[in-house]
């Protein structure tokens, strides 16, 4: 008897709805014993199981049709750069169209909303925001200089040996274009203000959050991806700097401190240094402080730095 009503191994790695169970022979009255959870409507989870944010997204799409999942947990599968206190949260945001009643279950966020049909995708069969609406629906959470980081990590262009694609996920126009189509939304004029201030070129959340320093610190907006060599393909790159003044600026997160990056890292360092640049590098130490003794390194070495006669003299003043 015991075998015969015992869960079928399909259902006991995450969440699912009423219907799987009943499609795999599972009476409703077996979904009352103690060893299984009611989530919500139609919902339910096995005993004692630990949170999978992409089975619990791909239950609730499942028991909700019409709805799609968005903001924090459309975001966190497929954003790396969301600030600590998001990366490891475990809400459950669900939106609708205002055709559909509102969303409401237990522990689950609803949203009732207006979205265009290329605004939600669906990613091995789960309904979700694209991940353009995903940034335009964070806008409403997100602290302007996050807001940024993640926009910046949809316009960037990726490498395609390292990647496999060569196209970013969205330009700066598609989501001007975005954001215009939705000028009521919650958080829409924090994501005209990120437009502004969203840049091609940062490979991460710290390149980003320190050209955001430098900025607010008065210093002059650096070149991304700066090479030291412009024409040639294979030169060694800085992450951000200042060609005219030959200052190249590199953020070295944790990977770095990996012997054959380390090794990678010095070479490139050497190659600045033996073409008359400053190199400063800055590390999780300075991040942890907002860069604050960054940007008044970089002023330093501005202020002492070899200037191109062709550069225009606005610029020295402003350091």
């Amino acid at each position: 008897m015991q075998n015969q009503f015992a869960l079928p191994a399909e259902l006991l790695s995450g969440p699912f709805t009423l219907n799987q169970a009943r499609i795999r022979g599972v009476p409703r009255e077996r979904l009352l014993q103690a060893d299984v959870e009611r989530v919500s409507r139609g919902l339910y989870r096995p005993g004692g199981w630990d949170f999978d944010l992409e089975s619990a997204a791909r239950a609730l799409s499942a028991a909700t049709p019409g709805a799609w999942i968005s903001h924090v947990t459309a975001a966190r599968p497929r954003c790396s750069c969301l600030p600590p206190w998001l990366a490891d949260s475990t809400e459950l945001h669900l939106s609708k169209p205002r055709s559909l009643p509102g969303a409401r279950r237990k522990g689950v966020i609803g949203h009732t909303v207006i979205a265009a049909a290329d605004e939600v995708e669906s990613v091995d069969g789960i309904r979700i925001s694209s991940r353009s609406r995903t940034w335009l629906d964070m806008a409403r959470l997100l602290p302007l200089n996050d807001l940024v980081c993640m926009g910046d990590e949809l316009i960037r262009v990726p490498r395609e040996s390292l990647e496999g694609r060569d196209t970013p996920f969205a330009t700066l126009e598609e989501l001007r274009a975005l954001v215009e189509r939705h000028p009521n939304l919650q958080g829409v004029v924090r994501a005209r203000q990120a437009l502004e201030l969203m840049r091609v070129g940062a490979d991460s959340s710290p390149e980003s959050l320190l050209r955001l320093a430098m900025l607010d610190a008065g210093i002059p907006e650096p070149e991304l991806q700066l090479k030291l060599r412009d024409a040639d393909p294979f030169s060694p790159s800085a992450d951000l700097g200042f060609r005219h003044r030959r200052i190249a600026i590199q953020y070295d997160g944790g990977h770095h401190l990996a012997e054959a990056q380390s090794l990678s890292d010095r070479r490139r360092d050497n190659a600045f240094e033996a073409a008359g640049w400053t190199v400063l590098v800055f590390r999780k130490d300075d991040l942890a402080d907002g860069f604050k003794l960054a940007t008044k390194k970089i002023k330093t070495a501005l202020r002492s730095a070899w200037i191109d006669p062709a550069v225009v003299s606005g610029f020295a003043r402003a350091v």
